[in-house]
């Protein structure tokens, strides 16, 4: 007996699957860290450059911060569904808070300057993700 055409045929396990199944996330959710951390390196790096020329130091600057941030992100991600909503709030407001505060000290300002641009966007996101979490969770 045939099965009917609208039958999904049988899965095969894809080359991520194994990863995946130990993560507990879907791939899209792998790879944006990942992409994000990717484009976040490549920004300090751009950043410590000013305009002159690309040294070992400015790539390795790069290659750690994405690194760092891609890392973060993807545990932040993994861990996201045991945290409350106000610690999740303020969790991804505290990634990227630090973030921008880093990427705005690569630009040669204070840290006093640098800490409060981090602090204020820090708290703007922490807002706003409290806010997405509370219309949209019961």
């Amino acid at each position: 007996m045939s099965a009917h055409a609208a039958m999904p045929a049988p899965s095969r396990p894809g080359p991520l699957s194994g990863l995946t199944a130990r993560l507990g996330l879907p791939v899209a959710l792998i790879a944006l860290p990942v992409v994000i951390g990717i484009f976040y390196g490549f920004w300090a790096a751009s950043i410590n450059r000013r305009g002159g020329e690309v040294t070992g130091a400015n790539i390795a600057l790069g290659l750690v911060s994405g690194a760092v941030i891609a890392a973060l992100g993807l545990g932040l991600l993994m861990i996201q569904g045991r945290l409350p909503r106000e610690l999740r709030a303020a969790a991804f407001g505290t990634l990227f808070g630090a973030g921008t505060g880093f990427l705005y000290a690569q630009s040669g300002e204070s840290v006093f300057g640098a800490s409060m641009m981090g602090a204020l966007l820090g708290g703007g996101m922490m807002a706003a993700a409290f806010y997405v979490f509370y219309t949209r969770e019961d």
